[in-house]
Protein backbone atom coordinates (compact mmCIF):
# COMPACT_ATOMS: atom_id res chain seq x y z
CA UNK A 1 0.00 0.00 0.00
CA UNK A 2 2.95 2.51 0.89
CA UNK A 3 4.63 1.86 -2.75
CA UNK A 4 1.13 2.50 -3.92
CA UNK A 5 0.92 6.10 -2.08
CA UNK A 6 4.55 6.81 -3.65
CA UNK A 7 3.25 5.98 -6.96
CA UNK A 8 0.14 8.50 -6.34
CA UNK A 9 2.09 11.35 -5.13
CA UNK A 10 4.45 10.47 -7.78
CA UNK A 11 1.84 10.96 -10.44
CA UNK A 12 -0.22 14.02 -8.88
CA UNK A 13 2.85 16.16 -8.85
CA UNK A 14 3.89 15.47 -12.22
CA UNK A 15 0.36 16.00 -13.36
CA UNK A 16 -0.15 19.51 -11.27
CA UNK A 17 4.12 20.33 -12.96
CA UNK A 18 3.49 19.32 -16.88
CA UNK A 19 -0.36 19.17 -16.67
CA UNK A 20 -1.70 15.72 -18.51
CA UNK A 21 1.02 12.46 -18.65
CA UNK A 22 1.55 12.54 -22.27
CA UNK A 23 0.75 8.27 -22.15
CA UNK A 24 -2.68 9.65 -21.89
CA UNK A 25 -2.80 10.94 -24.85
CA UNK A 26 -1.38 7.99 -26.66
CA UNK A 27 -4.41 6.17 -25.51
CA UNK A 28 -6.45 8.86 -26.54
CA UNK A 29 -5.17 8.62 -29.84
CA UNK A 30 -5.34 4.91 -30.18
CA UNK A 31 -8.73 4.86 -28.73
CA UNK A 32 -9.79 7.02 -31.60
CA UNK A 33 -8.80 4.89 -34.37
CA UNK A 34 -10.41 1.63 -32.51
CA UNK A 35 -13.56 3.72 -32.34
CA UNK A 36 -13.51 4.61 -35.56
CA UNK A 37 -13.35 0.80 -37.11
CA UNK A 38 -16.19 -0.12 -33.89
CA UNK A 39 -18.74 2.43 -34.84
CA UNK A 40 -18.12 3.27 -38.49
CA UNK A 41 -20.42 0.13 -40.21
CA UNK A 42 -23.59 1.93 -38.67
CA UNK A 43 -23.27 4.54 -41.43
CA UNK A 44 -22.07 2.31 -43.85
CA UNK A 45 -25.09 -0.76 -42.64
CA UNK A 46 -26.78 -0.01 -46.48
CA UNK A 47 -23.83 0.30 -48.77
CA UNK A 48 -22.38 -3.33 -47.33
CA UNK A 49 -25.40 -5.02 -47.56
CA UNK A 50 -25.70 -3.21 -51.65
CA UNK A 51 -22.39 -4.59 -52.46
CA UNK A 52 -22.29 -8.34 -50.57
CA UNK A 53 -26.30 -8.86 -51.30
CA UNK A 54 -27.65 -9.44 -48.20
CA UNK A 55 -30.41 -8.12 -46.18
CA UNK A 56 -29.66 -4.71 -43.73
CA UNK A 57 -30.70 -7.06 -40.50
CA UNK A 58 -27.75 -9.16 -41.95
CA UNK A 59 -25.45 -6.21 -42.44
CA UNK A 60 -26.22 -5.48 -38.41
CA UNK A 61 -24.32 -8.61 -37.58
CA UNK A 62 -21.04 -7.09 -38.27
CA UNK A 63 -21.80 -4.78 -34.59
CA UNK A 64 -23.38 -7.80 -32.57
CA UNK A 65 -20.55 -10.10 -33.71
CA UNK A 66 -17.63 -7.48 -33.83
CA UNK A 67 -18.86 -6.73 -30.00
CA UNK A 68 -18.87 -10.72 -29.30
CA UNK A 69 -15.50 -10.27 -30.18
CA UNK A 70 -14.61 -7.69 -28.00
CA UNK A 71 -16.63 -9.51 -25.14
CA UNK A 72 -14.37 -12.52 -25.39
CA UNK A 73 -11.15 -10.30 -26.10
CA UNK A 74 -11.86 -8.39 -23.20
CA UNK A 75 -11.66 -10.52 -19.84
CA UNK A 76 -10.02 -14.01 -21.47
CA UNK A 77 -6.97 -12.02 -23.24
CA UNK A 78 -6.61 -9.21 -20.74
CA UNK A 79 -6.21 -12.32 -18.06
CA UNK A 80 -3.47 -14.49 -20.40
CA UNK A 81 -1.55 -11.55 -21.21
CA UNK A 82 -1.07 -10.05 -17.48
CA UNK A 83 2.40 -10.40 -17.15
CA UNK A 84 3.09 -8.72 -20.77
CA UNK A 85 4.71 -5.31 -20.09
CA UNK A 86 1.75 -2.62 -20.55
CA UNK A 87 3.84 -0.58 -23.57
CA UNK A 88 4.75 -3.52 -25.42
CA UNK A 89 0.92 -4.95 -24.86
CA UNK A 90 -0.61 -1.66 -26.26
CA UNK A 91 2.12 -2.27 -29.41
CA UNK A 92 1.00 -5.29 -30.08
CA UNK A 93 -3.06 -4.70 -29.63
CA UNK A 94 -2.84 -1.80 -32.23
CA UNK A 95 -0.83 -4.02 -34.78
CA UNK A 96 -3.34 -6.42 -34.32
CA UNK A 97 -6.13 -3.78 -34.85
CA UNK A 98 -4.53 -2.51 -38.04
CA UNK A 99 -3.65 -6.28 -39.46
CA UNK A 100 -7.96 -6.92 -38.72
CA UNK A 101 -8.92 -3.83 -40.42
CA UNK A 102 -6.76 -4.38 -43.44
CA UNK A 103 -8.42 -8.49 -43.78
CA UNK A 104 -11.79 -6.63 -43.58
CA UNK A 105 -10.58 -4.41 -46.66
CA UNK A 106 -9.89 -7.06 -48.83
CA UNK A 107 -12.52 -9.68 -47.66
CA UNK A 108 -13.86 -11.73 -50.64
CA UNK A 109 -17.08 -12.68 -48.62
CA UNK A 110 -19.59 -11.85 -46.45
CA UNK A 111 -18.22 -14.38 -43.85
CA UNK A 112 -14.19 -13.61 -44.46
CA UNK A 113 -15.71 -10.03 -43.53
CA UNK A 114 -17.05 -11.11 -40.34
CA UNK A 115 -14.44 -12.74 -39.42
CA UNK A 116 -11.78 -9.75 -39.99
CA UNK A 117 -14.45 -7.56 -38.19
CA UNK A 118 -14.47 -10.70 -34.81
CA UNK A 119 -10.31 -10.34 -34.75
CA UNK A 120 -10.48 -6.42 -34.74
CA UNK A 121 -12.96 -6.65 -31.83
CA UNK A 122 -10.26 -8.83 -29.87
CA UNK A 123 -7.64 -6.25 -29.70
CA UNK A 124 -10.23 -3.57 -28.80
CA UNK A 125 -11.75 -5.68 -25.67
CA UNK A 126 -7.86 -6.03 -24.36
CA UNK A 127 -7.06 -2.36 -25.57
CA UNK A 128 -9.86 -0.77 -23.65
CA UNK A 129 -9.55 -2.94 -20.57
CA UNK A 130 -6.08 -2.13 -19.46
CA UNK A 131 -6.34 1.52 -20.81
CA UNK A 132 -9.06 2.44 -18.32
CA UNK A 133 -6.49 0.94 -15.66
CA UNK A 134 -3.75 2.91 -16.93
CA UNK A 135 -5.27 6.06 -17.43
CA UNK A 136 -6.86 5.85 -14.08
CA UNK A 137 -3.54 5.27 -12.50
CA UNK A 138 -1.84 8.39 -14.51
CA UNK A 139 -3.39 11.27 -12.18
CA UNK A 140 -4.53 11.83 -8.58
CA UNK A 141 -7.72 9.53 -7.48
CA UNK A 142 -9.94 12.19 -7.60
CA UNK A 143 -9.31 13.02 -11.53
CA UNK A 144 -9.64 9.19 -12.48
CA UNK A 145 -12.87 9.59 -13.92
CA UNK A 146 -11.73 12.12 -15.54
CA UNK A 147 -8.97 10.72 -17.29
CA UNK A 148 -10.82 7.42 -17.96
CA UNK A 149 -13.05 10.20 -19.85
CA UNK A 150 -10.68 11.99 -21.75
CA UNK A 151 -9.46 8.57 -22.81
CA UNK A 152 -12.80 7.65 -24.42
CA UNK A 153 -13.08 10.96 -26.05
CA UNK A 154 -10.88 9.63 -28.22
CA UNK A 155 -14.03 6.94 -28.82
CA UNK A 156 -16.08 9.62 -28.63
CA UNK A 157 -13.96 12.10 -30.88
CA UNK A 158 -14.20 9.02 -33.80
CA UNK A 159 -18.08 8.82 -33.95
CA UNK A 160 -17.78 12.80 -34.34
CA UNK A 161 -15.23 12.92 -37.11
CA UNK A 162 -14.24 9.27 -37.72
CA UNK A 163 -17.30 7.84 -38.41
CA UNK A 164 -18.88 10.80 -40.97
CA UNK A 165 -15.64 10.54 -42.58
CA UNK A 166 -15.73 6.63 -42.85
CA UNK A 167 -19.20 7.08 -43.95
CA UNK A 168 -18.99 9.98 -46.75
CA UNK A 169 -15.90 7.70 -48.00
CA UNK A 170 -17.45 4.25 -47.92
CA UNK A 171 -20.83 5.97 -49.61
CA UNK A 172 -18.75 7.54 -52.67
CA UNK A 173 -15.59 5.49 -52.60
CA UNK A 174 -16.66 2.00 -51.42
CA UNK A 175 -16.56 0.39 -47.96
CA UNK A 176 -13.36 -0.94 -48.45
CA UNK A 177 -11.96 1.98 -48.84
CA UNK A 178 -13.05 2.77 -45.45
CA UNK A 179 -11.15 0.39 -43.85
CA UNK A 180 -8.27 1.16 -45.46
CA UNK A 181 -8.59 4.33 -44.06
CA UNK A 182 -9.10 2.62 -40.77
CA UNK A 183 -6.11 0.98 -40.89
CA UNK A 184 -4.15 3.50 -40.99
CA UNK A 185 -5.89 5.44 -38.81
CA UNK A 186 -4.40 1.68 -36.29
CA UNK A 187 -0.75 2.85 -37.49
CA UNK A 188 -0.58 6.13 -35.74
CA UNK A 189 -1.97 4.39 -32.92
CA UNK A 190 0.85 2.40 -32.73
CA UNK A 191 3.26 5.01 -33.53
CA UNK A 192 1.64 7.21 -30.81
CA UNK A 193 2.03 4.10 -28.44
CA UNK A 194 6.04 4.10 -29.56
CA UNK A 195 6.73 7.36 -28.94
CA UNK A 196 4.33 8.85 -26.10
CA UNK A 197 4.13 5.69 -23.78
CA UNK A 198 7.15 5.21 -21.14
CA UNK A 199 8.59 1.84 -20.80
CA UNK A 200 7.94 1.26 -17.05
CA UNK A 201 3.89 1.88 -16.89
CA UNK A 202 3.55 -0.24 -13.65
CA UNK A 203 1.89 -3.71 -14.45
CA UNK A 204 -1.42 -4.46 -12.30
CA UNK A 205 -1.23 -7.78 -10.27
CA UNK A 206 -1.14 -10.94 -12.63
CA UNK A 207 -4.74 -11.78 -13.66
CA UNK A 208 -5.80 -15.11 -13.60
CA UNK A 209 -8.80 -16.44 -15.09
CA UNK A 210 -9.46 -18.02 -11.62
CA UNK A 211 -9.67 -14.10 -10.76
CA UNK A 212 -12.56 -13.67 -13.22
CA UNK A 213 -14.67 -16.54 -11.30
CA UNK A 214 -13.81 -13.63 -7.94
CA UNK A 215 -14.98 -11.01 -9.99
CA UNK A 216 -18.01 -12.54 -11.22
CA UNK A 217 -19.14 -13.85 -7.65
CA UNK A 218 -19.51 -10.73 -6.06
CA UNK A 219 -22.71 -9.23 -5.88
CA UNK A 220 -21.66 -5.67 -6.55
CA UNK A 221 -19.86 -6.39 -9.30
CA UNK A 222 -21.90 -8.54 -10.98
CA UNK A 223 -25.11 -5.77 -10.82
CA UNK A 224 -22.49 -3.21 -11.86
CA UNK A 225 -21.92 -5.42 -15.22
CA UNK A 226 -25.62 -5.85 -16.01
CA UNK A 227 -26.40 -1.90 -15.47
CA UNK A 228 -23.55 -1.92 -18.34
CA UNK A 229 -24.54 -4.40 -20.51
CA UNK A 230 -28.71 -3.23 -20.35
CA UNK A 231 -27.70 0.71 -20.50
CA UNK A 232 -25.80 0.09 -23.78
CA UNK A 233 -28.35 -2.80 -24.66
CA UNK A 234 -30.88 0.14 -24.90
CA UNK A 235 -28.62 2.95 -27.26
CA UNK A 236 -27.83 0.05 -29.28
CA UNK A 237 -31.34 -1.13 -30.48
CA UNK A 238 -31.64 2.32 -32.23
CA UNK A 239 -27.93 3.23 -32.99
CA UNK A 240 -27.28 -0.06 -35.21
CA UNK A 241 -30.15 0.76 -37.31
CA UNK A 242 -29.95 4.41 -37.21
CA UNK A 243 -28.72 5.16 -40.50
CA UNK A 244 -32.11 3.27 -42.11
CA UNK A 245 -34.16 4.73 -39.73
CA UNK A 246 -33.15 8.88 -40.87
CA UNK A 247 -33.47 7.39 -44.49
CA UNK A 248 -36.75 5.34 -44.33
CA UNK A 249 -38.86 6.99 -41.23
CA UNK A 250 -37.44 10.79 -41.33
CA UNK A 251 -36.92 11.13 -44.62
CA UNK A 252 -33.31 12.39 -45.11
CA UNK A 253 -31.19 11.76 -47.84
CA UNK A 254 -28.38 9.49 -47.52
CA UNK A 255 -26.27 12.51 -47.91
CA UNK A 256 -27.53 13.92 -45.10
CA UNK A 257 -27.10 11.36 -42.76
CA UNK A 258 -23.62 11.80 -42.52
CA UNK A 259 -24.35 15.19 -41.47
CA UNK A 260 -26.87 13.89 -38.53
CA UNK A 261 -24.17 11.55 -37.31
CA UNK A 262 -21.25 14.16 -36.75
CA UNK A 263 -24.13 16.21 -34.79
CA UNK A 264 -25.00 12.69 -33.00
CA UNK A 265 -20.69 12.59 -32.13
CA UNK A 266 -20.38 16.21 -31.38
CA UNK A 267 -23.31 15.47 -29.12
CA UNK A 268 -21.30 12.41 -27.23
CA UNK A 269 -18.07 13.73 -26.78
CA UNK A 270 -20.28 16.50 -24.89
CA UNK A 271 -21.76 14.46 -22.76
CA UNK A 272 -18.52 11.75 -22.06
CA UNK A 273 -16.56 14.76 -21.05
CA UNK A 274 -19.79 15.93 -18.78
CA UNK A 275 -20.57 13.05 -17.67
CA UNK A 276 -16.74 12.29 -16.29
CA UNK A 277 -16.95 15.47 -13.92
CA UNK A 278 -20.20 14.60 -12.74
CA UNK A 279 -19.12 11.06 -11.92
CA UNK A 280 -16.27 12.00 -10.14
CA UNK A 281 -17.33 12.00 -6.40
CA UNK A 282 -20.29 9.61 -6.30
CA UNK A 283 -20.77 7.39 -9.40
CA UNK A 284 -23.65 5.38 -8.45
CA UNK A 285 -25.83 8.36 -7.78
CA UNK A 286 -24.74 10.30 -11.48
CA UNK A 287 -25.59 7.15 -13.10
CA UNK A 288 -29.43 6.93 -11.56
CA UNK A 289 -29.90 10.34 -13.04
CA UNK A 290 -28.25 9.68 -16.32
CA UNK A 291 -30.06 6.33 -17.04
CA UNK A 292 -33.88 7.63 -15.90
CA UNK A 293 -32.87 10.86 -18.31
CA UNK A 294 -31.89 8.68 -21.43
CA UNK A 295 -34.96 6.26 -21.23
CA UNK A 296 -37.09 8.90 -21.34
CA UNK A 297 -35.25 10.64 -24.30
CA UNK A 298 -35.20 7.05 -26.19
CA UNK A 299 -39.36 7.49 -25.66
CA UNK A 300 -39.40 10.58 -26.62
CA UNK A 301 -37.15 9.98 -29.85
CA UNK A 302 -40.07 7.49 -30.85
CA UNK A 303 -42.90 10.22 -31.08
CA UNK A 304 -40.34 12.51 -32.84
CA UNK A 305 -38.75 10.50 -35.59
CA UNK A 306 -41.01 11.59 -38.28
CA UNK A 307 -40.02 15.05 -38.17
CA UNK A 308 -36.64 16.35 -39.22
CA UNK A 309 -36.42 19.09 -37.27
CA UNK A 310 -37.39 17.29 -33.67
CA UNK A 311 -35.55 14.07 -34.40
CA UNK A 312 -32.24 15.88 -34.90
CA UNK A 313 -33.08 17.50 -31.85
CA UNK A 314 -33.67 14.14 -29.99
CA UNK A 315 -30.64 12.92 -31.59
CA UNK A 316 -28.06 15.32 -30.14
CA UNK A 317 -29.81 14.48 -26.54
CA UNK A 318 -29.87 11.14 -26.90
CA UNK A 319 -25.94 11.26 -28.18
CA UNK A 320 -25.12 13.57 -25.28
CA UNK A 321 -26.50 10.71 -22.79
CA UNK A 322 -25.25 7.99 -24.91
CA UNK A 323 -21.61 7.89 -23.74
CA UNK A 324 -21.98 10.05 -20.65
CA UNK A 325 -22.58 7.06 -18.40
CA UNK A 326 -19.35 5.63 -19.54
CA UNK A 327 -16.39 7.08 -17.07
CA UNK A 328 -18.97 6.32 -14.28
CA UNK A 329 -19.42 2.79 -14.89
CA UNK A 330 -15.90 2.14 -15.42
CA UNK A 331 -14.73 4.02 -12.59
CA UNK A 332 -17.54 2.49 -10.36
CA UNK A 333 -16.53 -1.51 -11.61
CA UNK A 334 -12.71 -0.07 -10.15
CA UNK A 335 -13.50 1.28 -6.75
CA UNK A 336 -15.64 -1.76 -6.05
CA UNK A 337 -12.78 -3.99 -7.16
CA UNK A 338 -10.31 -2.14 -5.38
CA UNK A 339 -12.03 -2.42 -1.97
CA UNK A 340 -14.06 -5.61 -1.95
CA UNK A 341 -11.36 -7.70 -4.11
CA UNK A 342 -7.94 -5.72 -4.44
CA UNK A 343 -5.82 -6.80 -7.05
CA UNK A 344 -8.59 -7.95 -9.56
CA UNK A 345 -8.88 -4.34 -10.94
CA UNK A 346 -7.79 -5.12 -14.72
CA UNK A 347 -10.24 -8.15 -14.57
CA UNK A 348 -12.90 -6.22 -13.26
CA UNK A 349 -12.64 -3.44 -15.84
CA UNK A 350 -11.93 -6.27 -18.45
CA UNK A 351 -15.29 -7.88 -17.80
CA UNK A 352 -16.94 -4.28 -17.65
CA UNK A 353 -15.54 -3.74 -21.53
CA UNK A 354 -17.01 -7.38 -22.35
CA UNK A 355 -20.63 -6.41 -20.37
CA UNK A 356 -20.39 -3.32 -23.04
CA UNK A 357 -19.73 -5.22 -25.84
CA UNK A 358 -22.48 -7.97 -24.47
CA UNK A 359 -25.01 -5.15 -24.83
CA UNK A 360 -23.92 -3.87 -28.19
CA UNK A 361 -24.39 -7.33 -29.33
CA UNK A 362 -27.68 -8.21 -27.55
CA UNK A 363 -29.52 -4.37 -28.40
CA UNK A 364 -28.27 -4.90 -32.10
CA UNK A 365 -29.26 -8.20 -32.23
CA UNK A 366 -32.43 -7.24 -30.64
CA UNK A 367 -32.90 -4.38 -33.32
CA UNK A 368 -32.47 -6.86 -35.97
CA UNK A 369 -35.31 -9.09 -34.93
CA UNK A 370 -37.39 -5.98 -34.06
CA UNK A 371 -36.64 -4.78 -38.05
CA UNK A 372 -38.20 -8.38 -39.32
CA UNK A 373 -41.17 -8.46 -36.95
CA UNK A 374 -43.62 -6.55 -37.77
CA UNK A 375 -43.09 -3.84 -35.50
CA UNK A 376 -40.50 -2.39 -37.72
CA UNK A 377 -37.80 0.29 -37.47
CA UNK A 378 -39.69 2.39 -35.97
CA UNK A 379 -40.18 0.85 -32.67
CA UNK A 380 -36.43 0.33 -31.95
CA UNK A 381 -36.72 3.42 -29.72
CA UNK A 382 -39.56 2.17 -27.16
CA UNK A 383 -38.13 -1.26 -26.88
CA UNK A 384 -34.90 0.64 -26.14
CA UNK A 385 -36.30 2.57 -23.54
CA UNK A 386 -37.70 -0.39 -22.39
CA UNK A 387 -33.77 -1.67 -22.16
CA UNK A 388 -32.95 1.68 -20.17
CA UNK A 389 -35.93 1.08 -17.65
CA UNK A 390 -34.48 -2.27 -16.34
CA UNK A 391 -31.17 -0.20 -16.06
CA UNK A 392 -32.78 2.07 -13.28
CA UNK A 393 -34.30 -0.37 -11.80
CA UNK A 394 -31.04 -2.78 -11.24
CA UNK A 395 -29.08 0.71 -11.06
CA UNK A 396 -31.56 1.28 -7.69
CA UNK A 397 -31.20 -2.07 -6.23
CA UNK A 398 -27.53 -1.45 -6.68
CA UNK A 399 -27.43 2.16 -4.57
CA UNK A 400 -29.18 -0.10 -2.01
CA UNK A 401 -26.25 -2.97 -2.01
CA UNK A 402 -23.62 -0.34 -1.47
CA UNK A 403 -25.10 1.23 1.25
CA UNK A 404 -25.36 -1.80 3.42
CA UNK A 405 -21.61 -2.09 2.32
CA UNK A 406 -20.81 1.28 3.89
Amino acid sequence: MNFQKEIQINTEAQTAKRGLPAALWALTISAFGIGTTEFVIVGLLPTVASDLGITIPSAGLLVSLYAIGVAIGAPILTALTGKMPRKMLLVSIMLLFVIGNGLASIAPSFITLVLARILTGLAHGVYFSIGSTIAASLVPEEKRATAISIMFAGLTLAIVTGVPLGTFIGQHFGWRATFIGVSILGVIGLIASLLLVPKNLKNGKTASLKSQFKVLGNRRLIFAFLMTAMGYGGTFVVFTYLSPILQKITGFQESTVTFILLIYGIAIALGNLIGGKVANKNPLNALLWMFAVQGLVLLAFYFTVNSPVFSIITLFLLGALSFASVPGLQLLVVQIAEKELPGTEDVASGINIAAFNIGIAIGSYAGGMIVTSSLGLASTPWIGALFLLVTVLITIYSIRLSKKNI
